[in-house]
């Protein structure tokens, strides 16, 4: 009976250091986290536009509390995050008036950019008022703004990124699809020019994820997430054009941020 006392006390210490140690650890873990210091750079879809919510102080930036920046924040409560994506963002000012909060003490740097320098918006328009020659003539503009001077402002963008914060872990996201190709659509842009819009997106994310790669960059691909929600699906995540607010056009929902960008951007963060 005594060594029986003696077995049990013994392992309710053992029991007591394990859960003690585990516990100091769990608690390591989460200071850890809390310990990041968080940047969120980019365009209008890292500022949220097509989420709603926007904060007024962000002006023409709209940056949204539903964006997949404020939504990491608020899930993992790091020591600092600064909020500078803008809407209509292009390289060249992201670096003019985007990068004040880096720091060599900032550890996570999410980014989304490109699109604008391609002239994301200027394409849709001409594919939603023009001729369908006119919406493949323009994405192949695009696309060659892609091969021939898109990479020098990637590469410039990125390099002033890592100058001002050296140890940061820097995602940089890319772009849905924005159609679902098939039956889905009975009205609006034909399937050529749908199938043609798509490859341009693809074409663009082959290239930003290049570049972030040649930079040490973590490329996080959102199209898998947005496959089966693209426009036409029955269960969107992006707008289609909308002549009332043609801003939100071809932008995340609400549930494309928290449904597609937020759970990409956690896995990579």
């Amino acid at each position: 009976m005594k060594l029986s006392r003696i077995a049990a006390f013994s392992s309710s210490l053992l029991l007591g250091a394990v859960l003690a140690l585990t516990g100091a650890g769990q608690t390591q873990a989460s200071d850890n986290a809390a310990a990041l210091d968080y940047v969120a750079l980019g365009d209008s879809y890292s500022a949220g536009v097509g989420a709603g919510s926007y904060d007024s102080a962000s002006g023409n930036c709209m940056r949204s509390t539903k964006a997949y920046p404020k939504l990491w924040a608020a899930a993992h409560s790091p020591s600092s995050f600064a909020f500078t994506a803008c809407s209509g963002a292009r390289t060249d000012d992201v670096k003019a008036g985007q990068l004040a909060p880096l720091s060599s003490a900032t550890d996570l740097v999410s980014i989304t950019v490109g699109g604008n320098d391609a002239g994301f918006s200027d394409v849709m328009i001409t594919c939603v008022l023009q001729s369908e020659s006119n919406c493949i003539s323009r994405i192949n503009q695009a696309k060659s703004y892609v091969d021939s001077t898109l990479p020098g402002k990637l590469d410039s963008v990125y390099s002033a990124i890592r100058t001002k914060a050296p140890s940061a872990r820097v995602v940089v996201i890319g772009y849905p699809r924005f159609y679902k190709l098939g039956d889905g659509c009975t009205f609006g842009l034909s399937d050529r020019a749908r199938s043609a819009i798509n490859e341009a997106a693809d074409y663009l994310n082959t290239a930003v994820a290049k570049r972030a790669a040649n930079h040490g960059y973590d490329f996080a691909d959102v199209v898998p997430a947005f496959t089966g929600h693209e426009i036409c699906s029955g269960s969107e995540w992006l707008h289609s054009v909308n002549w009332f607010n043609l801003t939100e056009s071809y932008h995340p929902t609400r549930a494309g941020q928290s449904g597609g960008y937020l759970p990409v951007f956690t896995a990579h963060a």
